[in-house]
């Protein structure tokens, strides 16, 4: 800003003072009109100024693309993630489990996220791992994070989606390469099927859902919910009493909701 106010404010004082009526040197010439020299000057100043900033933000987009690839010698780690009221769903569709308001990832390995809502327009947001991306009912978009060392950071949604918007968060662990596969492995052994039965109830509305996990994932449930054939979530429900809507605070399918797993070594 000051590189532009500055010479502007120098060139006003300037020709101020040198084309000040006691001036007798100063030239006058009352039937000025064109100029080509100041036209060029005029117009090339801002077009050079807009053609760098417009290199600057193409560039800059481009870089920072969400759907770019991060290089790396490493095979990405697909997740699959749902926005539903007021919760994260995460699909690992290679392993075959899921898991609720709980991602792990493997440390130092490129994570490919496919990203959709089962309900209002939403947003995913890991801040200490990279971009916020915008997520929306019957449209997938994608995402590519990736952390570099172990350790465990905050996720939310950074939208407002309703009544439980400020309990929309999720933890992130991650891991070693060997913590996550014992992770996965632990959940095929004694997790709780997630198909589209257990999904439907799942997607009802519900706050301070606790993270839960599932040992076996229908396959195609993820496009299923990008391609509404399961339809997005029912919404509040209404008492007969009062005709208010009610939040239930526990919407988990009963046999995930005893099942809570945390992965090894993600302390």
């Amino acid at each position: 800003m000051l590189v532009i106010v500055v010479p502007t404010l120098v060139a006003l004082l300037a020709f101020a003072w040198k084309f000040r009526a006691s001036n007798s040197n100063a030239r006058y010439n009352p039937e000025f009109t064109y100029s080509g020299r100041v036209e060029l000057i005029v117009w090339s100043i801002p077009t050079l100024t807009i053609l760098f900033i417009g290199g600057l933000i193409y560039y800059g987009s481009y870089q920072l693309d969400p759907r770019k690839p991060i290089p790396s010698s490493q095979p990405p780690l697909d997740i699959q993630v749902v926005a539903l009221d007021w919760k994260w769903l995460f699909l690992y569709p290679e392993q075959g489990v899921g898991a609720v308001n709980q991602l792990v990832i493997p440390a130092g390995v490129p994570v490919r996220f496919k990203l959709t809502s089962a309900s209002v327009m939403n947003t995913f947001f890991v801040p200490q791992l990279g971009s916020m991306v915008y997520v929306m009912n019957g449209m997938q978009t994608e995402l590519h994070l990736q952390a570099d060392r172990e350790g465990s950071f905050f996720g939310q949604s950074a939208h407002f989606s309703g009544d439980g918007f400020s309990d929309m968060n999720f933890s992130v662990s991650a891991v070693s390469a060997d913590a996550f596969t014992r992770w996965a492995s632990s959940l095929r052994g004694g997790g709780g099927v997630l198909n589209a039965n257990a999904y439907r109830e799942l997607a009802r509305q519900s706050t301070n859902v606790a993270p839960a996990s599932f040992g076996h994932v229908q396959p195609g449930l993820f496009e299923a919910v990008v391609q509404q054939t399961l339809p997005p979530g029912p919404g509040p429900a209404e008492s007969a009493a009062s005709g208010e809507p009610q939040v239930s605070p526990r919407a988990l399918p009963a046999a995930a909701a005893t099942m809570t797993h945390h992965p090894q070594g993600a302390e």
